[in-house]
């Protein structure tokens, strides 16, 4: 692969951070379909997705255990709580994806400022919505699709199938993959540019 791909995959990476935390009247929609193809006893907890001609499901978590803890849980939280919930969320998420690297295999990409940035906004989609919901893509209801589950941090196309879109965890075989299995929390914050 030239330099030239890999610096525009890097960006285009970067690009994506970026804009995961745009106003969301900005962002496209990213749309699922509900079917029941599956058996009869999971036609009401069962979605399929279209990915590059390839049909996934899933099976949803119930959301009506969850409607009361999704709620914007910092919206109410001072300034204080809320700095002092996110370093403790930031905490969690650094020790889970550390811990999730040595169970699959995978490693952190040769800049470390990549993973940095993705925990950080995993952290704070845990404290604003209660579940880490991945950084990287866009979403026209964060609630619903922290609800729905798939696009929580791991996703579903990493547990299934070790695709990381955030660059998180990476493969042997990816062009980024570094030689970092963990990732200390100075280091999450040194390279993401501080806490929000």
């Amino acid at each position: 692969m030239t330099s030239f791909v890999r610096i525009l995959l890097v960006l285009s990476t970067a690009v994506s951070l970026v804009n995961a935390f745009a106003p969301m009247s900005l962002i496209p929609t990213v749309s699922t379909t509900t079917s029941s193809t599956t058996s009869s006893s999971s036609s009401s907890s069962s979605s399929d997705i279209q990915t590059k001609g390839t049909m996934f499901s899933y099976n949803k978590p119930s959301t009506q255990r969850h409607r009361v803890a999704l709620r914007l849980k910092d919206e109410n939280m001072t300034e204080e709580e809320r700095a002092i919930a996110l370093e403790k969320a930031t905490k969690a998420m650094t020790a889970f994806s550390n811990t999730y690297i040595k169970n699959t295999g995978t490693k952190y990409c040769s800049d470390l400022s990549i993973p940095a940035v993705v925990i950080k906004g995993l952290a704070e989609h845990k404290v604003t919505l209660g579940a880490p919901l991945c950084p990287c893509r866009f979403y026209e209801d964060k609630e619903k699709e922290a609800k729905d589950g798939f696009w929580n941090c791991p996703c579903v196309p990493m547990r299934e199938r070790h695709e990381c879109h955030c660059m998180l965890f990476l493969t042997e075989d990816n062009d980024f993959v570094g030689d970092k299995t963990s990732i200390t929390y100075e280091e999450v914050i040194e390279k993401s540019g501080g806490m929000m």
